[in-house]
């Protein structure tokens, strides 16, 4: 038997078991370790808030429709930040390029389960850098996600670069624009995590709910805004303050997930007026400059190596460490607690 998370329901979880599979060829069998909660994509569907529950994705289309649901509860092994060993490797692969071992620690994603049957085609060289500690690797998606929103940046050397939302994606993306040569000034609704900011870089921080950020951040660069700002919280106000900060022609780059109606963005104001740019970064492709040199798995490896090497310290963003069957009490520490904690990850 093995065990899944799944939500019932919005904010309903459960820790359900399932039959062991078969492994089919072609395939992979991990035993997971680690697995960390995305406090965003997550818990869009923890919350019931994900388009993905009232309409349908159409990808050839490229457009949501209206009329069905793309996903219904339980929805079952959500999560894409895992850890793992090799238990099984379907006979074929055995000695081929690539392809980990039994007994090799790999990373990847096969959701909250304990344990994943994986494609090799999505599992190839995922094995971990070496004296990198198993915990590290269940941020090699969240660590792409802040890359490539500090690629689609396109920051120059010595450029004033605001990043809205420090939680853990957010934090990752002030020390990545930090290590490309920015001014950070990180902004947040939380002091704790300003707190945070610095150690990770940040030159100057601003609390979103007490300071006049946009006047402020003009009136250090001199009355220009900043060169660029990634807002990664998810929220319209902070889109919107992100728009009200960057110099004319500023480019704003927009890694949060938005959730229903944009209340509180106002684009006929500073976008409109000092002709702003918006630029979509999400982890499904990288920036169109870069499709010839850059690929998602890219991103993946190049985060690993950086906390490998030590430019990046990721382990103290694990705030906890939760047993998988105490899966709902993490959501709900999230949910309803987010000053208490930063990466909760499970631990199966």
């Amino acid at each position: 038997m093995e065990s899944v998370v799944q939500f019932t329901g919005p904010r309903q979880v459960e820790v359900a078991a399932c039959e062991t599979s078969p492994l089919p060829p072609g395939h992979i069998r991990v035993r997971t370790r680690y697995s960390g909660i995305s406090a965003g994509t997550e818990l869009t569907a923890y919350r019931g808030t994900n388009p993905y529950l009232t309409r349908t994705w159409d990808p050839e289309a490229r457009l949501f429709r209206d009329g069905a649901a793309g996903i219904e509860y339980p929805v079952a092994g959500w999560g894409y930040s895992e850890v793992g060993e090799v238990t099984e490797v379907s006979p074929e692969l055995a000695g081929t390029d690539g392809v980990p071992e039994p007994g090799q620690l790999v990373w990847g994603i096969w959701g909250h389960r304990s344990e994943g049957i994986v494609p090799v085609e999505r599992m190839r060289h995922h094995g971990l850098p070496d004296g990198l500690e198993p915990l590290a690797g269940a941020f090699a998606r969240v660590g792409a996600i802040a890359h490539n929103a500090v690629l689609a940046a396109d920051i120059h050397l010595g450029e004033d670069v605001a990043v809205f939302g420090q939680g853990v994606i957010g934090l990752l993306a002030t020390r990545l624009a930090r290590l490309n040569g920015a001014r950070v000034t990180a902004v947040d609704a939380l002091d704790v995590r300003l707190a945070k900011a610095h150690e990770y870089g940040a030159h100057h921080t601003l609390n979103a709910r007490t300071d006049a950020v946009a006047e402020t951040i003009r009136e250090r660069t001199g009355g220009r805004g900043a060169d660029v700002a990634i807002e990664i919280s998810g929220a319209y106000p902070a889109l919107h303050t992100a728009l009200r900060s960057v110099a004319v022609a500023g480019r704003v780059v927009a890694s949060g997930f938005y959730q229903g109606d944009g209340a509180g963005l106002r684009l006929g104001d500073e976008f409109h007026h000092n002709r702003a740019q918006i630029v979509c970064s999400q982890i499904g492709g990288v920036p169109p400059q870069l499709i010839g040199r850059w690929d998602v798995e890219r991103l993946q490896r190049t985060f690993l190596r950086l906390v490998a090497d030590g430019e990046v310290d990721v382990k103290s963003l694990v705030s906890h460490v939760v047993p998988a069957a105490d899966a709902a009490d993490a959501y709900v520490l999230l949910d309803e607690h987010p000053a208490d904690a930063l990466q909760v990850v499970l631990e199966f």
